[in-house]
């Protein structure tokens, strides 16, 4: 799903006050940790993920976890990302 610019404020607006849920560690993003991040949008759809680094080494785990999740990125700051995945309901 692609945010339009109404809806990535409206989420930005909602992710001001989360607390990250999911923290990469120095030694990078494993396939443990994609899981988590799933487990979390699975869970909240908005969440916020803490990286280490700086902007270089941001970028191609941000399209890592992107592509591994499907989530749209919501807001990036600092050492901070914001994805947001809507649920998906189950349909029998």
């Amino acid at each position: 799903m692609v945010l339009d610019d109404q809806q990535r404020r409206a989420l930005r607006a909602r992710a001001h006050t989360l607390k990250p849920v999911v923290l990469i560690g120095q030694k990078g993003l494993h396939p443990s940790v994609i899981e988590e991040i799933q487990a979390a949008l699975d869970h909240h759809e908005l969440i916020k993920v803490r990286i280490p680094g700086g902007r270089e080494a941001m970028g191609p785990i941000v399209d890592e976890i992107i592509s591994a999740t499907g989530a749209d990125l919501v807001q990036r700051i600092g050492g901070i990302v914001a994805l947001y995945l809507k649920k998906r309901t189950n349909q029998t």
